[in-house]
């Protein structure tokens, strides 16, 4: 279940007439004959595009001819935006949308919360003390890709996930660039996943796995435009800090990393060094989620200093800030906050900050600091919480 799922059961794009590329003669068609495919019908869903990129120059001439009657959904696992062997554009011509994992309000029926979106208008949320936080670490190890939804246990999660990481690199990835060595690629995935939440250095990345430093930036890239891998980058709109400019590392779902550096477990999670960056990386992906529903969409940075005092997370929408520093505690202390109160300084602008932890506690740790737990990003004040 995913998005061929959601396009083929979901309206309207449920009743347009849909074409996969998955399906070997539609693709030989695709590269053959593109505009046969849509003849006589003028609302398309075209699954799996990143097969047949050429295709994208039919599609472009298509809407050119009447932008009032084609309509084309094109979908894919890989960033037509990225891809090298996409030469067309369909600029002015396309809305791009990223379909994340679920969020965990998603899994539960819930709405995304409205507050969030206050913050850019300096008005912190009223959640009542303690709010009744879930335990991070399991879902951390189950993810949140929707088939994970219907599987119970460890042992099925990780059979999932390792079902996953084959089917990525045997199919997937062979058709978006010709791999030199499966083991190399694999072995780039692991040391990277180990560098989840830190600044990408691809020399270190080599030297580690034993792979080139052109093939890791290679590989590195391939991640990138699958959505496997995000390369989140610096804020450095600065007056007097010197400033690191390099991404840091994200993956798509907190899980995929966590399989990755072999933690299968909820104690060898919880007592691994890397739990609270595999922690960041679930608070990205719910910011993601956040920012993906505002328009303009907000774009998503880091902060962090040559002295390596660092904010996880810059939120800018327009001229608007909110910044969000992330800590894997249960009880989050004032000197906590001492970054964000350095960030306030730095941009007096900011309309609001955030301190993300895996507790229960509400607490303002300053007039525009408010500490909350992680699963607040889910919830709306005054929610019946569980």
């Amino acid at each position: 279940m995913g998005k061929s799922t959601l396009l083929a059961y979901e309206g309207p794009f449920k009743d347009w007439h849909r074409v996969d590329l998955d399906d070997l003669d539609l693709l030989h068609q695709a590269e053959r004959d593109p505009t046969s495919l849509w003849v006589g019908v003028d609302q398309v869903v075209i699954d799996e595009v990143q097969r047949a990129p050429g295709i994208l120059h039919g599609i472009k001439r298509e809407v050119d001819r009447d932008r009032s009657r084609k309509r084309f959904l094109l979908s894919g696992s890989a960033n037509l935006l990225l891809m090298q062997r996409v030469s067309e554009s369909l600029a002015g011509r396309a809305v791009y949308f990223v379909l994340l994992p679920m969020s965990l309000g998603e899994m539960k029926g819930r709405g995304h919360p409205s507050w969030f979106f206050d913050l850019f208008k300096g008005k912190a949320p009223s959640f009542s003390a303690p709010f009744p936080s879930e335990d991070p670490i399991k879902v951390m190890l189950r993810g949140f890709m929707p088939p994970l939804l219907f599987l119970e246990g460890l042992e099925a999660w990780i059979k999932w996930w390792e079902g996953y990481v084959a089917t990525y690199i045997e199919r997937d990835l062979r058709q978006l660039s010709q791999i030199d060595s499966l083991s190399n690629f694999r072995a780039v995935m692991e040391h990277l996943s180990l560098r989840t939440g830190q600044v990408l250095n691809q020399t270190e990345v080599a030297r580690d796995s034993g792979v080139s430093q052109p093939t890791v930036h290679r590989y590195t890239t391939l991640l990138e435009v699958s959505h496997l891998l995000y390369r989140l980058p610096a804020f450095y709109r600065s007056r007097s800090k010197r400033l690191i400019k390099s991404p840091k590392v994200y993956w798509l779902d907190p899980a995929l990393p966590s399989f990755l550096m072999g933690l299968h477990e909820q104690e060898a999670l919880f007592q691994a060094r890397e739990v609270g960056a595999l922690f960041e990386n679930l608070v990205f992906l719910h910011l993601q989620a956040l920012v993906q529903l505002l328009v303009p969409r907000p774009r998503l940075y880091y902060w962090r200093t040559v002295t390596g005092r660092e904010v996880d997370f810059v939120i800018e929408w327009g001229r608007r800030l909110v910044a969000v520093e992330v800590k894997f505690t249960e009880s989050p202390r004032y000197d906590d906050a001492a970054t964000l109160r350095l960030f306030l300084e730095e941009y007096p602008e900011t309309a609001f900050c955030l301190l993300i932890h895996r507790g229960t506690e509400v607490r303002f740790l300053h007039e525009k600091i408010l500490a909350l737990p992680w699963e607040a990003l889910c919830e709306e004040p005054g929610n019946d919480l569980p």
